[in-house]
């Protein structure tokens, strides 16, 4: 009886002491709880990386919690209040330092409000538990506050630390955010981040690149300029990865509905899967809805365009050439810009009709969009038309000139086009020298194919050392292709660089032992080094390879 009594007593006081805590907590105070919610990462392979809280603060799906959880993580997920599970859509902005991001999740959601003022030392905060049922608040006592960054504020708190409350918010008596709950690092501290410097996150079009960010595989949110969202777009499309480009691509049309861009570039992915006719589809949306109906249409044209540039052997009896210069006609019928007179002449070159396409080329290069192209695309209607060389070299000459007003680089594939005239006409140290602008322009950047056209070309001049460095440059850039070496191997053994020879000569074997020309080589190095013996060896087996330079040159070095 005594016992049933002391429980009875027991429960009293208990029940007594949390009633007294609940009606120490102001109402505003409780009701925060409605923002808070639990947040999971998960890793590529779909486990748990890491579990925390958060909170809301707008009613689109804007959310602030730690930053670390996401570091690795390729999906999350958070559960508000209501026991709703919601899937993290995008990130807005993090900041390493204090560990703190925010991000969207999508749907309507109850926002906490943030505090404008500051509290002070020896004040009170409330921290906020997530819970699906009625919220927990624990009242702390602060001992420090704080200035970071000048404008925000950072609190530390007394009280001991409370396990897996980190991320919930720390609130006034007002039921207002002063900060995120965060735990130091030897785990004895509690602390609080001001949560409006979450708010300060903003993205931009270089936001996919941030490097923190990157940290994430979720995507970043879209830009809400278009200008900079295009630009994200670009970038995104960039990166190869297919799934979140699409994403993107949605994200733009939801966001901007009357721009032709978000059409366009959907209906480019389909034209990579050979679904012409919903790519065709899209187009007739963006025409249908974009406000600048000039840029639909030439984006209709390019599509169509590129489509029977590139993929010409998959019919698709809707688009042909005509009906992109239709389209591009159309977009100059609304609005008469250069560069939409340009894509007509471009189409038309295609279309093979080069004295139209020169005659629009060389009318443009008087017009607003007067640049180096442009002469360049006329020098290419000359030789389509057999025109003397003179009449080429000319435009090319324009071409390089106009580019190198605007910034040399953009004269290196002018560079490259009159080299390659000198080269085919044997004008090969003008060929040269054109060739060196155009290495020194890309930055020693060009491709293998572009090192072995120089090495080939400085070859014919006997500028022997500096062929030998670009065909070793070419070689460099691609490992696997035996034609460089044996080139190589050849110059070596010409310039009498014997022993070379022969090395480069078992490299190029090592990569297709059944190329004969490096056997042949190998074998007259080692025969001109007096190695008779190795050397006949090299030319039999050329001879069983079918070259039939292998019987005179056994008995040339018998």
């Amino acid at each position: 009886m005594r016992q049933l009594f002391k429980q009875f007593i027991f429960s009293i006081m208990v029940g007594g002491i949390y009633a007294t805590t609940m009606q120490a907590q102001p109402a505003n105070v409780v009701k925060a709880g409605k923002s808070v919610f639990s947040l999971t990462t998960f890793k590529a392979d779909g486990s748990i990386l890491a579990t925390t809280n958060g909170f809301f603060i707008g009613s689109n799906g804007e959310a602030v919690s730690a930053w670390k959880p996401f570091v690795g993580a390729a999906s999350a997920v958070v559960v508000d209040a209501d026991g709703n599970k919601r899937d993290v859509d995008v990130m807005v902005g993090a900041n390493e330092l204090y560990d703190l991001c925010q991000f969207r999740v999508k749907g309507t959601t109850i926002a906490a409000t943030l505090s404008p003022t500051r509290l002070q030392e020896g004040g009170k905060a409330w921290l906020v538990d997530y819970s699906v049922k009625k919220p927990k608040c624990k009242e702390y006592t602060i001992s420090k506050v704080e200035t970071f960054m000048e404008q925000y504020n950072y609190y530390i708190f007394k009280d001991k630390v409370v396990e897996n409350l980190e991320g919930c918010p720390f609130v006034n008596a007002n039921g207002q955010v002063v900060g995120i709950m965060q735990v130091s690092k030897a785990g004895t501290e509690v602390h609080a981040t001001d949560a409006a410097l979450a708010k300060t996150f903003t993205v931009n079009g270089l936001t996919i690149n941030d490097a923190v960010l990157r940290q994430t595989s979720i995507r970043t949110a879209l830009p809400e300029k278009e200008e900079d969202a295009q630009l994200t777009l670009l970038m995104a499309g960039n990166k190869g990865d297919s799934l979140v480009y699409s994403q993107y691509i949605d994200d733009f049309i939801r966001q901007f509905p009357t721009s032709a861009e978000g059409y366009f570039s959907q209906a480019k992915l389909h034209v990579n899967a050979n679904d012409f006719a919903a790519a065709d589809a899209l187009m007739q949306t963006a025409i249908e809805k974009a406000t600048k109906k000039d840029e639909a249409h030439s984006y209709y044209a390019t599509l169509i365009y590129l489509k029977e540039i590139y993929k010409q052997t998959i019919p698709y009896e809707n688009w042909n050439l005509q009906k992109a210069l239709d389209e591009a006609s159309k977009a100059y019928s609304v609005n008469p810009l250069s560069a939409y007179e340009h894509q007509k002449a471009q189409i038309i070159y295609a279309m093979g009709n080069y004295d139209e396409a020169y005659d629009i080329f060389t009318k443009l290069t008087n017009s607003d969009l007067r640049n180096g192209e442009l002469f360049y695309e006329a020098a290419q209607c000359k030789q389509q038309l057999k025109a003397p060389q003179e009449e080429i070299l000319q435009l090319l000459d324009s071409a390089i000139v106009v580019s190198e007003t605007t910034g040399r680089n953009n004269a290196a594939p002018y560079y490259f086009a009159r080299g390659q005239m000198y080269d085919n006409a044997g004008e090969y140290r003008k060929a040269v020298m054109d060739y060196n602008q155009y290495d020194t322009l890309m930055y020693g950047r060009a491709s293998h194919d572009f090192y072995y056209i120089k090495f080939k070309c400085e070859s014919k001049i006997r500028q022997y050392q500096q062929a030998l460095n670009d065909i070793a440059h070419a070689i460099v850039l691609n490992r696997r292709e035996p034609l460089y070496y044996a080139e190589m191997a050849s110059l070596e053994l010409r310039v009498k660089q014997y022993e070379n020879a022969i090395a480069t000569c078992d490299l190029c074997l090592q990569i297709d032992p059944e190329y004969a020309d490096p056997y042949i080589i190998k074998g007259i190095a080692q025969a001109e080094l007096g190695q008779k013996d190795k050397a006949k060896e090299c030319f039999l087996k050329a001879k069983e390879l079918r070259d039939e330079r292998a019987d005179d040159l056994i008995n040339k070095y018998q």
